[in-house]
């Protein structure tokens, strides 16, 4: 635990597998957690709001979320190429290659997110009419969307450079980051909303603003350990410069990483389009739902991370059994976490929702949400991993068609036919959901058996 959370050095492409693996999941789970602790804060402040305020600020943060998937899937495209080739040199034992890639993909991820904070800012309004979103309900919390979308360039350098420090095997820096992030979030996210203190009242606006200044803090920390002496990946003046043959590998790697999540993410944007049909308290239950899910499915998301560096410096020092009994042995730990998990969130569903609201409709859309998603974590256990797997190998294809065929051919023709058509209402989507992910594992454990994802080059 000590050398876990403290980032001891370590050869991750030597010595027993559970161990360096057990030490790379700890801080990554840690990580994950706390991304998603940024969300669940903002909605848990935000619903304490009149309750005419907050039904509207609720939905309006959900939708802006879902929104935000879309740039997220460009940052984890990003990141997850950053990851890749990173790790793979860092395997090679070629760290001047790690940190010359570490460069191209920071400026990359940076350029790229200026560009959309400019046009998601000023067209804010217009992406949530757009999503079905009622006038009323946009002047009352459109302000939340306008500064996510503006300040959208902390999230992204966020991802990306953790990516840096995880494909290079330092997770407990990218943990780190997280936690300062969040801890900055949690102090200024009630003070700006209500106006505590010296604070001026912003209202729901102000649990953006308190996000981006979280987030913004934890980039600056970021760029300091990249220039640290001594870091795994560290970057020096000489690095400062374009490398055409990185940004080509980059772009190819990241290009069919962002389809990939761009796939799933708008699939998710295209759900919450059939649950705007059923009103604001739909859309809120729904958001209080499924910002638990996610809290409960990103720490997975580190032991799928940890199984990803493992591949890929496990490839990089030319050791492939290595990286599949990686893999294995991550979707067994994952099984194991998601099964309980899921089973506390089956069972624990009202007393879970009724922490953030007790309006009798919002509530019940989030307890059918929560409940039936739950179902399916067995499932979304090993799909994780294989996902990532692939992922760290540079083989970014082979999640991407099957995202395509689970998530657009599957998931959303299934949720408007549940909801509308056999009559099932927002429930139906929630279905749809759960018989989606499982899909997808079903599919990604065949392919991932047939062991092509070796022989990529990176």
């Amino acid at each position: 635990m000590r050398d876990a959370f403290a980032g001891a050095p370590r050869d991750w492409t030597q010595g027993p597998i559970a161990p360096s693996l057990l030490l790379l999941a700890l801080p990554m789970v840690v990580e994950m957690s706390m991304e998603s602790l940024f969300a669940l804060v903002d909605i848990f402040w935000i619903s304490r709001l009149a309750p005419a305020v907050a039904e509207p600020a609720v939905a309006v943060v959900g939708t802006t979320e879902s929104l935000l998937s879309i740039l997220y899937a460009l940052a984890m495209g990003i990141g997850g190429a950053t990851a890749a080739i990173v790790a793979r040199r860092v395997g090679e034992k070629r760290r001047e290659k790690a940190a010359e890639a570490a460069v191209q993909e920071i400026a990359v991820a940076l350029a790229i997110a200026l560009l959309l904070g400019v046009a998601g800012g000023l067209g804010s309004r217009w992406l949530l009419a757009q999503m079905g979103m009622p006038q009323a309900t946009i002047d009352a919390a459109g302000g939340y969307a306008t500064v996510m979308f503006g300040g959208n360039a902390t999230v992204v350098l966020l991802f990306v450079m953790n990516a840096i420090f995880r494909g290079a095997g330092d997770a407990a820096i990218a943990m780190r980051v997280l936690l300062l992030a969040n801890s900055i979030n949690l102090v200024l996210d009630p003070c700006l909303l209500f106006g505590w203190g010296p604070f001026p009242e912003m209202g729901v606006a102000g649990a953006a603003v308190a996000t981006n200044i979280g987030r913004g803090v934890g980039v600056l920390y970021q760029l300091s350990q990249l220039v640290r002496h001594g870091a795994r990946c560290e970057v020096f003046r000489r690095h400062l410069r374009l490398v055409p043959d990185v940004l080509r590998t980059l772009a190819r790697l990241a290009g069919t990483g962002t389809l990939q999540s761009l796939i799933q993410t708008t699939s998710w944007v295209g759900l919450l389009k059939v649950l705007n049909q059923f009103g604001d308290a739909a859309v809120a239950g729904y958001t209080f739902g499924i910002r638990v899910v996610i809290f409960g499915l990103l720490p997975s998301w580190g032991l799928a991370s940890a199984a990803a560096t493992m591949v890929g410096q496990s490839l990089g020092a030319k050791d492939p059994a290595r990286a599949a009994k990686s893999v294995w042995l991550a979707g067994s730990w994952n099984l194991a976490v998601l099964s309980v998990v899921g089973a506390f969130f089956a069972l624990a569903t009202p007393w879970i929702v009724g922490f953030f609201t007790d309006e009798p409709d919002v509530a019940a859309h989030a307890i059918a949400a929560l409940r039936t998603i739950s179902y399916g974590f067995p499932f979304f256990a090993f799909g994780m991993v294989f996902a990532q797997a692939f992922n760290g190998a540079g083989d970014p294809w082979t999640p991407t068609w099957i995202n395509f065929g689970a998530f657009w051919c599957f998931e959303l023709p299934l949720a408007t036919l549940l909801a509308n058509q056999a009559g099932l209402g927002p429930s139906g989507v929630f279905w749809a959901i759960g018989a989606a992910f499982s899909l997808f594992t079903v599919v990604a454990a065949l392919l991932f058996r047939r062991g092509k994802w070796q022989a990529k080059v990176v």
